[in-house]
Formats: structure tokens, sequence, C-alpha cells
């Protein structure tokens, strides 16, 4: 009895110690499994609608549609009494201001209506709700080692994250559930010694094309925890 005992202690032991002890890789292999189980990012073709509420602010609906195979993007935004839409195959681009083509310079400034606001839309729809599965791109350079901190209450895997400089500048913290290893939080900091940057916080889970994406993200500022905005997936 006391030899299965010592058994049981050892067998123990070793569950405990692996399960604390998980390499960043396997924190986000499991985080992806959990989001996209069936492999689908990269090759997404389909739709989605974001609603973003902005305090004092309407809101603002996005209609977003992808065909990552064929280097399809479309933006169609509508907010107030304005509607604009950004297209892009491949390399051309396409730009409408309220259903016209022929609008002003200064209409175009005003609307932020250029195709390097295009690109810019495709590559922050394409980073924001393909997380974290674009953690896997080219340039991520990902800690070496995960640790386990509270945030917002919380207890989370956390991977620390950066980027080539042609890639980006910030550093990033991304949250895990430890035991669905669901994301639920990120953050990021252009200058962390200045505590400026923001931090998001994910809730609900909404399924597309047997992807589980965050249906809420809700903005705050690291430095005051000033509340910026919510951004809200619904049904094309």
């Amino acid at each position: 009895m006391r030899n299965l005992f010592y058994l049981f202690c050892f067998l123990f032991c070793i569950f405990i110690g692996n399960s604390q002890d998980l390499s960043p890789q396997q924190i986000l292999d499991k985080s992806i499994s959990y989001h996209d189980p069936n492999g689908l990012w990269g090759s997404f073709e389909g739709s989605f609608n974001v609603r973003m509420e902005t305090p004092d602010r309407p809101d603002r609906l996005s209609e977003i549609t992808m065909d990552q195979n064929e280097g399809r993007f479309r933006l169609h935004v509508r907010q107030g009494e304005d509607e604009k839409t950004y297209e892009l195959v491949g390399q051309n681009c396409t730009l409408h201001l309220n259903g016209r083509e022929d609008f002003s310079e200064a209409d175009a400034k005003t609307h932020r209506l250029t195709c390097e606001s295009a690109k810019m839309y495709r590559d922050y729809y394409s980073y924001l709700y393909g997380l974290p599965m674009k953690l896997r791109d080219p340039g991520t350079r990902i800690s070496p080692v995960a640790e386990k901190r509270t945030f917002q209450g919380k207890e989370y895997w956390v991977l620390e994250v950066n980027y080539d400089p042609e890639v980006g500048k910030d550093l990033w913290y991304f949250y895990f559930d430890p035991e669905s290893f669901a994301m639920e939080a990120y953050q990021f900091y252009h200058d962390k010694a200045k505590n400026d940057g923001e931090y998001i916080m994910l809730e609900g889970e909404f399924l597309l094309n047997e992807m589980r994406l965050p249906k809420t993200r809700s903005w705050y500022t690291n430095r005051e925890a000033k509340h910026l905005g919510t951004d809200i997936l619904q049904d094309f």
C-alpha cells in the first residue's frame, strides 16, 4: 500500500510539473487549436459585420469581406449619413464615397478614403480577427519563456511578443485562459516605460466558419484605463 502511495505521489508531481511548465509554443498551439481547430484562417473566404461603439460618436457598422486565397478584401463602412467602400483585388484598389467614385481630394482627406487606408484596414482586420493564428506569421518574435500573471483580476498564461522592425515596432502581451487556452485579452505598448498604448478585453464567442472568434473587444488606455470603444461581431 505504501508503494502505491509513493507511486501516486510521483505521478501526480509529474502531472503538476508538466501542467505548469508549458512552453510558449505549446500555449500558442493549444490556443490556435481552440480558436481555429480546422486551420481555416489563412484561406478564409467569407464576410462578417463589426459594430463599433465609441463614446460621443455615432455607431460605425463595418461589413468586411475577405477571400484570402484570391487576395480580395472589401470594407463597406456606414457611419452617420455617410457610406464608404474600400476594395482591394491584388494590387488593384477601388474606392467609393456614398456610392460614387468621383469624390474630391478634400472629401478623400476628410474621410481617409485612400488606397493606403484600404491596405491599412485590410492588415488591421486580418491581424486582429486572425489572432491568435497570426502569431505564427514570419517576423513574429515570441519570448522563449511564458509566464503566469494576474491581469484585470484573473490569472492567465502570458506570451510576450515583438516583431522584426519591418513588420512592427510595438511590444505586445497576449493573455490566455489557463484551462481552455482561449485568448481573452491582449495589450500593446509603443514605449512600455511611458505606459502608453492600450489593452483590449475580449468577451463572448462568435462562430465563423467553425472558428471561435471573440465576439466583443473593448479597448482601454494602459495609463488611465479610459474606455475608448467597443467592437462587436455580428452576422453578415
